[in-house]
């Protein structure tokens, strides 16, 4: 197995900001990769591995210090539907941790480079746009038995850290924490918001509490959401958690559903990141259409520079 950082994850965090990676997705779509599949860039752990190991390179190229996994949408449940048993799951849940692993050997041999191991929602498996709603009509009890063995299969392939990620939901926020619970990982965990609440309409500061005085999350704050919501929400987490703060947003474009294509400009610019790290943000980076040069343009801003 390719070898961990010297550093633990928390430790790192301790010491000063980190560097995320941007969005999977647009650089798979980037290096011609089709993910048109309910399984989006899951699919890729079965049908082309090498396609996920290259675009973690690109992002520790660019300077990233934490590479999410490509396990955002993949579930026992979904893989099943593409006829595959619960052990070829299971091994291609863990492979997308050591493909990050890989990457990150390869690109930056001898320096640490974290691995995030992706637990993304219950909608993201449904795939049909849930995530940003979430109020699935499954109870607190459902939501962790559906969220469980993937989380135990993840942390057999020890990754860093797990980032419950995207989610939009108190209460799956809730499942999600006791599903974690004794894993021996620490865990981050990012809301996609937008306005000042969760998808699902909560206060973003009662979500971030929900954090508060829970050793194993290491850091909270929101991901898939525009940069303007992120500014608000950033020292909104600081205060609420009293944690350190981890941020993500998109592009600022956005996705027409009818037309199936980006619209508007871009508004996530690196002079932003001065203002989420003074209100608490240590764990900085992007999501969907934020690539490389973005990601690159971002750690040159906090000091820390291309891999």
């Amino acid at each position: 197995m390719t070898p961990a950082p010297t550093v633990p994850f928390a430790g790192a965090l301790a010491r000063g900001p980190l560097v995320l990676d941007g969005g999977l997705s647009n650089q798979l779509a980037a290096q011609g990769c089709d993910l048109s599949d309910a399984l989006w860039s899951a699919r890729l752990l079965a049908d082309d591995p090498g396609q996920i190991e290259q675009a973690h390179a690109a992002y520790v190229r660019a300077g990233a210090q934490v590479l999410i996994t490509s396990s955002y949408q993949a579930t026992f449940e979904g893989f099943a539907r593409r006829g595959l048993g619960r052990e070829q799951a299971a091994e291609l849940l863990r492979r997308s941790v050591g493909l990050a692993r890989s990457a990150a050997e390869k690109e930056a041999p001898g320096k640490d480079v974290w691995v995030a191991a992706s637990v993304g929602p219950y909608g993201a498996f449904l795939a049909d746009g849930s995530e940003y709603r979430g109020r699935y009509g499954l109870s607190a009890a459902e939501l962790e038995r559906f969220h469980r063995p993937r989380i135990e299969t993840l942390v057999e392939a020890e990754p860093d850290v797990l980032a419950l990620e995207t989610v939009p939901d108190v209460a799956e926020a809730e499942a999600l924490l006791r599903a974690v619970e004794g894993c021996g990982v620490p865990v981050w965990l990012s809301y996609s918001a937008a306005g000042g609440h969760t998808r699902a309409g909560q206060p973003l500061r009662e979500a971030f509490a929900l954090a508060a005085g829970n050793d194993q999350v290491v850091a909270v704050g929101v991901n898939c959401c525009t940069p303007a919501d992120a500014d608000a929400a950033v020292r909104t987490a600081a205060e609420a958690a009293r944690k350190p703060v981890v941020v993500y947003p998109n592009s600022g474009e956005e996705w027409d559903a009818a037309a199936r294509s980006w619209t508007g400009e871009p508004t996530f610019t690196p002079d932003r990141v001065t203002a989420w790290r003074e209100a608490g943000a240590r764990l900085v980076g992007g999501c969907c259409r934020v690539g490389p040069d973005d990601i690159a343009a971002l750690s040159r801003a906090l000091g820390a520079g291309p891999a």
